[in-house]
């Protein structure tokens, strides 16, 4: 065979080994079987224009909260926004009427973040504010009437009546930082070393330095079971709306959007429990629209059983196509993976609900719906 033969012919086997341009693997997942699928929040409802920013609960009691920004007017990150919440008592298959926790007249109120503090039994939500009239832009380069804000609130009753939400913006966020948002998605409790039971919520921020204005993930974390709240170390730019997870080794992961240009999803590591952050690193597998995504832990590994994490996010570089990953190695590769939608959808907020379910709710159908799903976590683990 001459050479120029030779060439063409590892050209065309090295074409069949990489991935398509601007997707995944073309080993497609295995369509998701649900346990239940059904809408919770649909564009028009209780008089709002539309829903966004679901983020997923499942409480000491096997309630499940599906928190939402419900918008009055339109679906622009800004203006009259709404914090709502429906409940479920019977795993996802039916949703009390929705029932508002935070409506601050014409303002902005929203990215839930919720966590369960499993020592106290209290669930605590935050939340950001800003003025209805400020523009993300204005926000941004300060010349809006006010800035993003910080809040708390907390339920001590299952999530049936919050505490009003109080602000925190002072030990949780820098004069420099403009934007600013808690998750959107969950938080989480430390399990393990020095500092267990410390509440650790995924944060970002925006930053007016030198002249340039720059994105950074951050964390907030309290060791009082919510009395104070402190500020991470930021972790590197062009970093965004984040997700958490502790690791075996003690070690928290933190997976971010990610701006690198890349559609990869960013991740860094704190070996301080959330003080500080590594350096970024792009996740070779985890493709992105630049988009929110979820990551929970399902479970630490056992003598008999491998330690589990899950992440859900529109696997594509458009939003589309919602896709559950699993990895049984701490998030180092990810070994299975399940359909969704291979339509529109956007940001989600994944759930452990016990027994080997698992319930993931996101947005759906160019964000007239937030739909919930949930499905047996041996139909991720065995890709069917």
């Amino acid at each position: 065979m001459g050479y120029q033969n030779q060439l063409l012919l590892l050209v065309i086997v090295l074409s069949f080994n990489l991935p398509c341009s601007g997707e995944e693997n073309p080993q497609s997942p295995h369509p998701l079987d649900p346990v239940t699928r059904l809408p919770v929040y649909e564009r028009g409802e209780a008089g709002y224009h539309s829903f966004r920013i679901p983020a997923l609960l499942s409480t000491p009691q096997g309630t499940l909260l599906a928190f939402a920004e419900a918008r009055k007017n339109n679906l622009n990150d800004s203006g009259d926004i709404d914090l709502v919440l429906k409940r479920s008592q019977d795993r996802g298959k039916t949703w009390s009427d929705l029932s508002v926790i935070w409506d601050d007249g014409e303002n902005t109120c929203g990215n839930p973040c919720p966590v369960v503090d499993r020592t106290t039994g209290r669930i605590w939500l935050p939340l950001t504010w800003n003025h209805g009239e400020d523009h993300a832009k204005q926000i941004k380069d300060q010349s809006g009437r006010d800035t993003r804000r910080v809040y708390m609130s907390y339920s001590d009753d299952d999530g049936l009546t919050w505490k009003r939400p109080y602000e925190v913006t002072e030990s949780t966020k820098k004069p420099e930082w403009t934007w600013y948002a808690t998750g959107p998605g969950n938080g989480i409790q430390l399990t393990r070393g020095k500092l267990k039971g410390r509440l650790v919520i995924p944060c970002d921020h925006n930053a007016s330095l030198e002249g340039k204005v720059v994105r950074r993930s951050h964390a907030i974390f309290s060791d009082d079971h919510g009395k104070t709240w402190e500020m991470s170390e930021p972790i590197g730019e062009k970093t965004n709306e984040c997700a958490v997870v502790e690791l075996v080794d003690g070690r928290l992961l933190m997976n971010m959007r990610s701006y690198h240009g890349k559609n990869r999803r960013a991740i860094a590591y704190s070996s301080d429990s959330g003080n500080s952050w590594s350096d970024v690193t792009l996740d070779q597998t985890l493709i992105e629209p630049v988009c929110q995504a979820s990551l929970i832990r399902v479970r630490f590994p056992t003598a008999d059983k491998s330690g589990l994490i899950l992440f859900s996010n529109p696997a594509s570089t458009k939003r589309k196509k919602m896709v559950v990953r699993l990895s049984e190695d701490d998030g180092k590769t990810w070994t299975a993976s399940l359909l969704v939608t291979p339509d529109s959808a956007a940001y989600s907020s994944l759930a452990e609900m016990g027994d080997g379910e698992i319930g993931l709710l996101y947005e759906r159908d160019g964000y007239r719906t937030i739909e919930f799903v949930s499905f047996n976590l041996t139909s991720v683990q065995t890709g069917s």
